[in-house]
């Protein structure tokens, strides 16, 4: 499992990206990756929600977006 330190900040189109706590609040505590937990469904859905531009979509696709993503982030860790 891979929690990102305080203080880290993921960005998307070099701007912090939005957690989405407003759609679902699944990980008040932050963004994670490498298990199938709330930090990766948070850090799927803000993705996706950003991405898409469409809430609908991003909430109807975010967990298996989190199984194909997310998850395997585990090898990437230490770039992101």
């Amino acid at each position: 499992m891979h929690r990102c330190p305080p203080g880290t900040v993921i960005k998307a189109n070099s701007e912090p990206l939005n957690p989405r706590l407003d759609l679902a609040n699944k990980s008040p505590t932050g963004f994670s990756w490498g298990y199938l937990g709330s930090g990766p469904a948070q850090l799927a859905l803000a993705i996706l929600a950003d991405y898409l531009r469409d809430e609908n979509a991003a909430l109807a696709h975010y967990q298996a977006f989190k199984e194909k993503v997310a998850l395997p982030l585990i090898e990437w860790a230490p770039i992101i």
